[in-house]
């Protein structure tokens, strides 16, 4: 299990506690947060670093800097959410950053010794935007992602999505006559409208001299980052072959009945289950290879235990998405560029692909992974843009469950903390425990939108009512007191800009 609420666990009741008890395995850089409605971008995340004394890289360096990038909203999650999905909304536009920073901060300064190279561990641990990053006047050396060590490549420039970390290697000068910026820069390509007062810059400084000035940034004409996809693993794991089980997700955005902007996966969003997954297929015997008894909404495939399995995502949005499975790395075997369209079967893959945890979907294009469904559980895919994870872009992948029975023996406070928060967990999604197919009583979403609305026909009706209301405040604001030249401009400006003629 790894603590996301309705998948593998309940969610930790108020003024409550709850004890994670886990053996470490795998090290290399990882972050924790909240998987509960938008929680971690109010604080709730951080980084987390498991070290390894038998790394292939531990002798290349001499410190570690650890460095986080995020997104940062003066707002609170739960307000943001509300009006995110909301029918004022309809586009699904998602709120933007007011902010970007930097270890959670800004101007930050790290020092450095001429001739010393550091390892740098960075981690996105934003909501939304994902960053450029650069290091003036030093070139990078990625040497691990998302876990996974890689075989050093030189770098100059890194795009990190939401959720991706990497470990690069840095080798300070061989004097102190400058400092030097440290540049994170959101990519502004993921906002729908970026308002003129925002500053998507985070910059912190290579010090060298601290009684020397912290230069500004210089200003670049592109943002020409490292592809990841060429990266080669340092174990050269070789291409997962002879495929047992093929996905194939399409990604889309549409309304539903409530008028609010919703994800899809093949025309599902997903909803929580009432009765969390990982309960669902530890209590219900052989049924739980059923993929029926999760819900038609938490929108889950079973896996058999140790098939090669390939996901083909088709981006049906024009959107960047970056995509985090639990549970497992991946082997990246194709990426399109943007506007590529649905997957061809055309590629010609690498022999020793890339592997990370979290993947980017370029706009209107595809990617497709493998792994080995060598770790039974209950594993979430989705877009680790939280505000996409609110709206249901998330599939559940149900692997090895009858496996998983043997193999897995819950421990009880994981059950004491549902009877705290009153959510049940045995049976099915329903957390029906008689007939298994009787899903009654499980949690839906809203109903789809009647037959020949569209999105574009809810902006109208929206914005008909508002301007209305608008039309109505006025006349009466008109009726009952005096205004001045400037009121009766900014009521006109009103009017206009609700687009009443």
């Amino acid at each position: 299990m790894d603590g996301a609420i309705a998948t593998s666990q309940c969610a930790i009741a108020p003024d409550s506690k709850f004890t994670y008890n886990f053996t470490v395995d795998q090290p290399g850089t990882y972050w924790y947060h909240s998987h509960q409605r938008g929680q971690y971008p109010d604080g709730l995340r951080g980084a987390l670093l498991v070290n390894d004394p038998d790394s292939p890289h531990k002798n290349k360096y001499d410190e570690e800097i650890v460095l986080t990038l995020s997104d940062w909203y003066h707002d609170l999650m739960p307000g943001l959410i509300q009006s995110f999905m909301s029918r004022t909304n309809p586009t699904g536009a998602e709120p933007v950053p007011d902010t970007a920073l930097m270890n959670d901060g800004q101007n930050k300064t790290f020092p450095v010794v001429p001739g010393k190279t550091y390892f740098f561990r960075i981690v996105n641990i934003g909501a939304f935007a994902a960053q450029y990053l650069w290091f003036e006047g030093h070139d990078m050396q990625i040497v691990e992602v998302d876990g996974v060590y890689t075989k050093p490549s030189k770098a100059e420039r890194i795009y990190v999505t939401a959720a991706q970390r990497y470990g690069v290697l840095v080798t300070a000068r061989s004097n102190t006559n400058a400092n030097f910026p440290i540049v994170g820069s959101m990519d502004q390509d993921l906002f729908d409208a970026v308002p003129p007062t925002l500053n998507p810059n985070v910059t912190g400084w290579l010090v060298y001299d601290d009684k020397k000035s912290l230069p500004d940034a210089k200003f670049i004409d592109e943002f020409d980052e490292f592809d990841d996809f060429d990266l080669v693993p340092y174990d050269e794991e070789p291409l997962l072959e002879n495929v047992d089980k093929t996905v194939e997700l399409t990604v889309a955005m549409n309304n539903l009945g409530d008028g609010a902007n919703y994800a899809f996966f093949n025309d599902i969003t997903y909803t929580a289950p009432r009765v969390p997954s990982l309960y669902t297929a530890l209590s219900t015997g052989e049924m739980a290879s059923n993929p029926e008894i999760y819900g038609v909404n938490t929108n889950s495939f079973v896996l058999a235990h140790k098939q090669v399995v390939e996901i083909i995502l088709n981006n049906d949005d024009p959107g960047k998405h970056p995509f985090h499975l639990h549970g497992h790395a991946f082997q990246v075997i194709a990426r399109s560029a943007e506007e590529a369209g649905p997957y061809v079967h055309n590629e010609t893959f690498p022999q020793k692909p890339m592997r990370r945890d979290t993947v980017l979907v370029r706009p209107n294009g595809n990617f497709v992974i493998r792994f080995r469904s060598d770790n039974p559980g209950v594993w979430l895919f989705h877009c680790h843009i939280e505000w996409h994870v609110v709206s249901g872009l998330t599939v559940n992948f149900v692997e090895a469950p009858l496996e998983l029975q043997k193999q897995l023996t819950v421990p009880d406070n994981h059950y004491q903390a549902c009877r705290e928060a009153e959510t049940a967990y045995k049976g099915n999604a329903a957390g029906n425990t008689e007939n298994l197919l009787d899903l009654n009583g499980n949690n839906l979403p809203p109903d789809p939108l009647p037959e020949g609305f569209t999105a574009r026909g809810i902006v109208a009706l929206v914005f008909s009512v508002i301007s209305a209301f608008l039309g109505v405040a006025v006349i009466a604001w008109y009726g009952t007191a005096p205004l001045g030249k400037s009121g009766v401009a900014a009521a006109e400006k009103r009017i206009r800009e609700a687009g009443v003629n």
